[in-house]
């Protein structure tokens, strides 16, 4: 059984570490909400819905801030992470780097 239940933690561990890395910015249409990143060397669509949440560093950020950021100041290859939902189109989480 304790097998078994380590065996579990692991999957999962590994799953959620399939499901989250760093990205770049590429681009985002605020009206779709649509964030397109880019991976090693692809490039992605992914939705952001109002329960993604978002982190900068380690405190919690407001998403209408990150939204704004990024319609407006974010530049190409901008880096920061993303978490996906299971179905790998949905952002539930973004990370930025915390303010120097």
């Amino acid at each position: 059984m304790r097998k078994l239940a380590l065996a579990a933690l692991a999957f999962v561990f590994t799953v959620g570490l399939a499901l989250a890395g760093e990205v770049a910015f590429v681009k985002y249409d605020t009206e779709k909400k649509d964030l397109t990143v880019k991976e090693d060397d692809k490039t992605a669509t992914y939705k952001i819905t109002d329960d993604t949440k978002v982190k900068r560093g380690d405190k919690d950020a407001k998403l209408e801030n990150v939204l704004k950021y990024f319609g407006e100041k974010a530049k190409d290859g901008d880096k920061f992470e993303i978490t996906l939902d299971k179905d790998k189109k949905t952002i539930t989480e973004i990370k930025l780097k915390g303010k120097k």
